[in-house]
């Protein structure tokens, strides 16, 4: 499966498995949604339980939180991340903190789904990767897979957690496996073992990094897209790099990601999302706090770009294999 087919079959099987699962959102039923992700689900699983919505993201989420009060297991569709501002208030102060503010009375079972990131020209108004805001907000669980095996591993974990789960899908690598590079046709080393996904019932643990390869002299730290960038940069450039994947990045896996640098001794952190404020400042923030008597260099990060999101430009924006390397270089020769 391809990580859009894998997502369907999570919902797919999440529907069959639980009466209370309902997935809701702009054109998720007879349309299928604007990538296909839903497609089917409405004709399999009926109009009560896979239905449209009207354009209003604030309206998608305060209906869901309802639901979820209610009992039931809402999978709300935001079209595309850029998109989820409006809803912030109903997130923020009724998602993340109704189960505290009710002591436990009122769980809040919702997952809500929303591709993000580059790989389509879509600019500023439709490639953002607003992941950091959602880290920052105590009660939210914020989850971003690389590959199809754990897109469906994930997303049937976050349907049946009982808190409040940002879903963000890489568009970028939606519609098959990707090379890291964005000036050539995608190779067949991409077709890692991901790309295999069972068709019935599986999860993978939120909270649990994947060490997509082992290395001796640096720990790379990345999640989404950025995963295969790091994996065809580190190939090129033949470093012993560790490329860990955190695929949750609330809850992370500080265990994982200590143990590796504290081996490595050094550490280079990779995300889409703009510098500033971005989730690698607080792992950076984490490395040093944990791992500072055993790095041999200060850490290094490479990200976006601190500007609206260009069109014309995506792929300049994004950080490529050659920024990786630059880095990497720094990294290494102190």
């Amino acid at each position: 499966m391809n990580m859009i087919e894998a997502i369907n079959s999570a919902m797919d099987v999440a529907l069959a498995r639980d009466s209370n699962v309902t997935i809701l959102g702009e054109d998720v039923g007879f349309f299928g949604g604007v990538f296909r992700a839903t497609a089917g689900l409405q004709a399999k699983h009926g109009k009560t339980r896979v239905f449209d919505t009207p354009i209003t993201e604030c309206g998608i989420i305060g209906v869901a939180v309802g639901m979820a009060a209610y009992g039931l297991r809402p999978v709300p569709e935001i079209q595309f991340a850029d998109y989820i501002y409006p809803a912030l208030d109903q997130l923020v102060s009724e998602a993340a903190r109704l189960r505290y503010r009710s002591a436990g009375e009122f769980p809040m079972p919702i997952t809500v789904r929303s591709p993000f990131g580059g790989g389509i020209f879509g600019g500023q108004t439709h490639s953002q990767s607003p992941e950091g805001i959602f880290t920052h907000v105590s009660g939210l669980k914020t989850v971003v897979p690389s590959n199809p095996y754990d897109a469906k591993g994930l997303l049937l974990a976050s349907i049946e957690d009982n808190d409040p789960t940002i879903f963000f899908e890489p568009k970028r690598i939606y519609n098959g496996p990707f090379d890291g590079h964005y000036d050539r046709p995608v190779s067949p080393w991409a077709k890692h073992e991901g790309s295999e996904v069972p068709e019935g019932y599986y999860t993978v643990p939120l909270g649990k990094a994947a060490i997509v390869r082992a290395g001796a002299d640096v720990t790379i730290l990345t999640y989404g897209t950025m995963v295969h960038v790091a994996r065809a940069a580190v190939e090129e450039l033949g470093v012993d790099a560790e490329v860990i994947d955190l695929r949750t990045l609330v809850p992370l896996d500080i265990e994982t990601i200590e143990a590796s640098v504290k081996k490595t001794g050094r550490c280079l952190i990779v995300h889409e999302a703009t510098r500033t404020s971005g989730f690698g400042a607080e792992l950076a923030a984490m490395v040093q706090e944990r791992c500072f008597y055993h790095l041999e260099a200060p850490v290094e990060r490479v990200t976006g770009f601190d500007t609206p999101y260009p069109h014309s430009l995506e792929w300049a924006y994004f950080p490529g294999p050659i920024r990786i390397g630059m880095a990497l270089e720094k990294v290494m020769k102190d």
